[in-house]
C-alpha cells in the first residue's frame, strides 16, 4: 500500500488517525515493534484467529477419523492436508477475508466457521472428487464459542511462552550467570540498609539474582496448559442429544490431549482459567526479581562499580555531554511494572465468572500479548544494558579500602570463638568492636593495632591482621562455583 498524506485544512492539524500506513497507538506496535514482533505470531488478534481455525479443523478431523458421528465419511490424507492448509496458509488475504465475514456475522468465532465452510465448499474445484462437502456441518459441531476460544488461547499462550518468552528469558539468565562466574572473585563492599556491610564479591551478588530467576523459569517451564470441549455449560448436552451413544468425555479428552494440552473435565461454559492465573503469577514474579536486578545494577552504576561503554554517536543527555545514562535499566523497570500491572489484573479477574459464564474474560484476554510484550521488551533492555557494562575494579577497591570498620564483624566473631576455647580477656567482644567502629572510619593500621591489643592467640591475631576488606569475602567465590 502506498504512503499517503491525510488531508488538512487551514488552521488545523493533520489527522494522524488517517495516516497511511496506520500510526501505532501504543509503544509496543510503534517505537518498540522490533523487540516484541515475535509475539505477533502467537498473541495477536490474527494469531487468535489462526488458532481458532486450527482448533476447528482439528476437531473436524478428529470427529471423522474417530468415527464419532455415525455416517460421517473418513477423510483421506489429501483431504486432511487440504483442511490443515487452511491454517498454514492463513495470512494477509485470509485476515482481510475473515474480517469481512465478521463485519456481517458480528461474531468472531462464527466468522471462523463460515471461513472454513467456504473452503470446504471450494474443495471439489481443488481436489476433484472429495467427500469434504459432506462433512461441512461437522465444522463447529456441538461446540460453544468458548470451546474453541479456550483451546485457542491455551495454544497461543503456550506458543508465546515456549517459543518466544522462555528462550529470551533463559538467554538473559544465562548471560547473568556468565557475568557472575566471570566476576566471582571480584571483591565488592556490600551495603545493607544502604550502609557499608560485610564484603561480598560482585559475582556472588549477580549469582543470587541468577539463581532466583532460574527458579522461576523452572516453574514456568513446568506450567500446565488446560483446555476443555464440553459445550455451552460443560455438560455435553448438545453432544449427547446429537449422538447419544458416543463416549463424549473420552472423545473430548482425546482431542484436547491431541492438541498437546491438559484436559479439564469439570467446567462451566468457560475453562476456568486457573492455569492462566498460575502462569501469570510466576511470570510476574520473574519480572519482579528482574526489576530487583535492574535497580541493583542501576545503583552499582551510580556508585561507579560499573562503567557504561559509550555507544558511538549516542547521546546520554540533551545538555550534559559527559553523561551516559543507564536508560536500558530504567526502561526495563518501567516495562516490568506495566507488565506486572497487566499480569496481576489478568490473574485476579480471569479466575472469576458470574454463574456459568460472563464475557469479562474475553476482553481481558486480549491484553495477554501486551503483558508479555512489556516483559519481553524489558528482558531485551536488560540484556542490552548488561552487554554495555565494564567493571571498574579500581573504584570497587577504593570503596573497600575506605571502610576498614567492616572487619569489626570478623574480629568480634573471632573473639567469641576464642572465648569459648578458654582464651582469657575476650569479654564483651561485640561491645568493644561497637565502641571502636560505630560511627567511625578506621585505617588499616588502626585496625591492626587494635587487634594487637586484644590478647588473641598469635595465629588468630596474625590471621586477622593480614585480613583486608577486599579479602574478607568468605566463601563468596566458592558459592558461585558450587551452586550457580
Amino acid at each position: 500500500m502506498s504512503n499517503t498524506t491525510p488531508q488538512t485544512t487551514a488552521g488545523t492539524r493533520v489527522i494522524l488517525a488517517e495516516a497511511n500506513p496506520p500510526v501505532a497507538l501504543g509503544a509496543l506496535d510503534g517505537r518498540y515493534r522490533a523487540a516484541v514482533a515475535p509475539l505477533v505470531d502467537h498473541l495477536s488478534e490474527a494469531a487468535l484467529n489462526r488458532e481458532r481455525l486450527h482448533v476447528e479443523v482439528e476437531w473436524l478431523i478428529h470427529l471423522t477419523s474417530q468415527q464419532v458421528v455415525p455416517g460421517a465419511p473418513a477423510l483421506n490424507d489429501n483431504e486432511q492436508g487440504y483442511l490443515r492448509a487452511i491454517v498454514s496458509d492463513f495470512g494477509s488475504a485470509g485476515i482481510t477475508e475473515l474480517g469481512e465475514i465478521e463485519r456481517t456475522t458480528v461474531h468472531d468465532v462464527k466468522a471462523v466457521e463460515y471461513y472454513i465452510k467456504r473452503r470446504i465448499a471450494a474443495a471439489p474445484g481443488m481436489l476433484g472428487e472429495t467427500v469434504l462437502p459432506e462433512v461441512g456441518e461437522l465444522v463447529h459441531f456441538a461446540c460453544t464459542s468458548e470451546d474453541i476460544n479456550n483451546l485457542s488461547y491455551a495454544l497461543m499462550v503456550r506458543g508465546a511462552v515456549q517459543q518466544v518468552w522462555l528462550p529470551a528469558a533463559t538467554a538473559l539468565v544465562d548471560q547473568i550467570a556468565d557475568m557472575a562466574r566471570e566476576h566471582a572473585a571480584v571483591p565488592m563492599l556490600s551495603r545493607t540498609h544502604g550502609q557499608p556491610a560485610t564484603p561480598s564479591t560482585l559475582g556472588k551478588e549477580l549469582a543470587v539474582l541468577a539463581h532466583r530467576l532460574r527458579r522461576q523459569l523452572r516453574r514456568i517451564e513446568n506450567a500446565e496448559y488446560l483446555g476443555k470441549l464440553n459445550g455451552a455449560t460443560g455438560t455435553f448436552g448438545a453432544h449427547l442429544a446429537a449422538v447419544p451413544d458416543a463416549d463424549w468425555p473420552a472423545v473430548s479428552k482425546s482431542f484436547v490431549e491431541h492438541l498437546g494440552l491438559t484436559w479439564n473435565p469439570l467446567t462451566t461454559q468457560i475453562e476456568s482459567h486457573d492455569w492462566q492465573a498460575e502462569l501469570y503469577a510466576d511470570v510476574a514474579r520473574f519480572n519482579r526479581i528482574l526489576h530487583n536486578l535492574a535497580t541493583d545494577v542501576w545503583t552499582y552504576i551510580s556508585l561507579g562499580f560499573f562503567k557504561q561503554i559509550p555507544v558511538p554517536g549516542a547521546t546520554g543527555s540533551s545538555t550534559m555531554p559527559h553523561k551516559v545514562n543507564p536508560i536500558r535499566f530504567e526502561n526495563a523497570e518501567a516495562n516490568l511494572e506495566i507488565s506486572n500491572a497487566l499480569l496481576d489484573t489478568l490473574g485476579a479477574t480471569l479466575v472469576t465468572s458470574r454463574m456459568q459464564r460472563d464475557l469479562t474474560d474475553s476482553s481481558s484476554q486480549r491484553n495477554i500479548g501486551t503483558a508479555f510484550g512489556h516483559s519481553l521488551l524489558a528482558i531485551d533492555n536488560v540484556a542490552r544494558g548488561l552487554k554495555a557494562l565494564a567493571v571498574d575494579e579500581t573504584i570497587l577497591g577504593a570503596d573497600l579500602d575506605a571502610n576498614w570498620e567492616v572487619l569489626g564483624e570478623a574480629i568480634q566473631s573471632a573473639m567469641r570463638a576464642a572465648s569459648v576455647a578458654g582464651v582469657p580477656g575476650m569479654e564483651n567482644p561485640y561491645e568493644r568492636l561497637k565502641d571502636l567502629t560505630r560511627g567511625h572510619r578506621l585505617t588499616g593500621e588502626q585496625m591492626r593495632e587494635f587487634v594487637g591489643t586484644l590478647g588473641l592467640p598469635d595465629d588468630v591475631a596474625a590471621r586477622l591482621q593480614a585480613m583486608t576488606p577486599a579479602s574478607y569475602t568468605g566463601l563468596a567465590e566458592k558459592l558461585v562455583a558450587d551452586y550457580l
